[in-house]
């Protein structure tokens, strides 16, 4: 049968929308971008931006930087502390219970994922205000272990869902035959099993991982003494009205975030995605 991919309009209007969900990517990037490094005089000073910006400048920067200092640098280290903390947890747990769901019939364990998302459907607002004075009370309040666990609620159901269709599509019967071969449940698990499951985990880490770096609600309301990056970004773009330093501090946020997914790319390409196994 001839792939409907070489039609020759199919492949145009597979081109036209690959170059238009490139330009909606990027587009917010490339304004961020300009807004740093270009001079505020073509940007945010005039009355019709450039689109092209001539005049470049790294005075922006300066001054985001030495205005902060001290303030800049322990917000990135909280989120980026609090990020890895938070996928850690998350594989943890999440690999785990997703074993142990994958074990259990398919409609048992649909609702039971079903149950873990719904605490995804409260708003996180209407959680964090109750869980601040219970941290208050056990000293985790404006911590990052604190936070972290907060984040936990949001992140957690993904994350077992990812893993646990990893883990579906290893064949049961390697499991059993390392069972017949003398290997106890332990070993089983952690060497024949998980080395398997391992493209998903590491799919569910990045992503927990980026749900963490980026996160609001939690963090404004569980840390506002001393916050994470996003929120010292919010009270620069709104608050005190400083757009040119939070375009700088934005572009930091980005830099983690490409370096990680760079590192982790080779585990989250094509068939890796699917959770299928390769060999």
């Amino acid at each position: 049968m001839v792939s409907e991919y070489k039609n020759p309009r199919a492949k145009v209007a597979i081109y036209v929308g690959v170059v238009f969900f490139t330009f909606l990517v990027l587009l917010p990037l490339y304004v961020l971008f300009i807004i740093a490094f270009g001079s505020p005089s073509q940007t945010v000073a005039a009355y019709y931006p450039a689109l092209f910006p001539t005049k470049f400048t790294l005075a922006n920067f300066y001054n985001a930087f030495a205005g902060y200092g001290k303030i800049l640098e322990a917000a990135f280290f909280k989120s980026l502390e609090t990020a890895f903390i938070v996928a850690a947890i998350a594989i943890l747990l999440g690999f785990h219970a997703a074993f142990g769901l994958s074990k259990l019939s398919f409609k048992l364990g649909s609702i039971i994922i079903a149950l873990l998302f719904f605490s995804t459907m409260i708003p996180s607002i209407t959680i964090a205000i109750p869980i601040s004075a219970t941290f208050l009370k056990l000293g985790l309040y404006d911590s990052s272990l604190g936070l972290a666990f907060a984040q936990e609620l949001i992140v957690l159901p993904l994350t077992v869902f990812l893993i646990m269709g990893s883990l579906e599509s290893v064949p049961k019967q390697l499991e059993n035959q390392a069972r017949v071969d003398g290997a106890s449940f332990m070993q089983a698990l952690y060497t024949v099993i998980f080395p398997l499951a391992v493209p998903g985990v590491v799919s569910a880490f990045l992503l927990s991982w980026l749900m963490s770096w980026d996160e609001f609600t939690f963090a404004v309301i569980l840390s506002p003494v001393h916050p994470t990056l996003p929120v010292l970004i919010y009270l620069d773009s709104t608050a005190r009205g400083n757009i040119l330093t939070a375009a700088s501090f934005s572009l930091l946020v980005t830099i983690p975030v490409i370096v990680l997914t760079i590192i982790l790319s080779k585990f989250i390409k094509g068939n890796y995605l699917t959770a299928g196994i390769t060999g």
